[in-house]
């Protein structure tokens, strides 16, 4: 047992180069908050957030191979279980100090705690690190309660909330809670167990159909079902339709290139439900 536990994140799967390449990121000579900053920006703007394997039968492994394979070797992206595990295990080969956690997400309503999210102490100070949060968080956060930090133009905040940080977003009707996490560390067992419902259950806000984010400084895109929705720092925000005939263009242009095989049977589901 204490072998598996010590070797559970196989970190040893991550190729620190091939990854780094991947991002457009220079080599890291050591853990700096600087240093973490920079990967948590660049991994954000050039991976995207998506599902598409979830809507093709094909739930996500989450083994790190797999992951590694699929963001990295393959160029696509994923959610927030494939983004956190292969981000932590970068940083852990690069020397940082990182414990897996979990968040409930729109903990004010029904929201489900299936969000993985990452705690980061590098030069004596703990982060939130959230690459995997849709097109919601590009730097990481100080766990400091009331800390704002500029997400990409929208301001967020970090709040304690007894046994829980808040993770909290500026509007126009003040701070809305994103999700709240605790410390307890998670195992990847724990992961498996929320993977398979996000990946299966028919009440999973990813099952039914595609939901793809990118984020950019000052700009938000997202694809959900069929509407692509466009929004801006400045507070402009435009929706549009997708047609299936438009879909893959959208896909490119959101970073995601899928095999013919895998597109047309996302069409196909796609024409179902659009």
């Amino acid at each position: 047992m204490a072998k598996h536990a010590k070797n559970e994140w196989q970190a040893e799967e991550v190729d620190l180069e091939g990854y780094l390449e991947r991002i457009g990121h220079p080599a890291v000579p050591g853990p700096s908050a600087a240093a973490l900053r920079s990967l948590h920006e660049a991994h954000v703007q050039t991976i995207p957030f998506e599902n598409i394997d979830v809507l093709l039968g094909q739930g996500p492994g989450i083994e790190l191979a797999t992951i590694y394979d699929k963001l990295v070797r393959r160029r696509r992206g994923g959610y927030c279980f494939e983004h956190g595990l292969l981000f932590a295990a970068v940083l852990e080969k690069l020397g940082f100090d990182v414990e897996r956690r979990m968040a409930r997400v729109e903990p004010d309503g029904s929201g489900y705690r299936t969000h993985m999210v990452l705690r980061v102490r590098v030069e004596g100070a703990d982060y939130l690190a959230d690459v995997g949060f849709g097109a919601g968080v590009l730097s990481p956060m100080p766990f400091e309660d009331g800390a704002v930090v500029d997400q990409a133009g929208w301001p967020h905040r970090l709040v304690r909330n007894g046994p829980l940080w808040n993770l909290e977003k500026a509007g126009a009707d003040g701070w809305e809670v994103l999700h709240a996490s605790d410390e307890l560390p998670q195992r990847f067992t724990d992961y498996e167990v929320a993977n398979h419902y996000v990946a299966t259950h028919p009440h999973s806000p990813f099952v039914a159909k595609p939901v793809v984010y990118r984020l950019a400084p000052g700009v938000s895109r997202g694809l959900v079902g069929d509407k692509l929705t466009v929004e801006r720092a400045s507070g402009e925000r435009e929706v549009t339709e997708v047609t299936p005939g438009r879909l893959r263009e959208v896909l490119r242009d959101l970073g995601v290139e899928l095999s013919e095989q895998e597109f047309d049977g996302l069409r196909r589901t796609f024409g179902a439900t659009s």
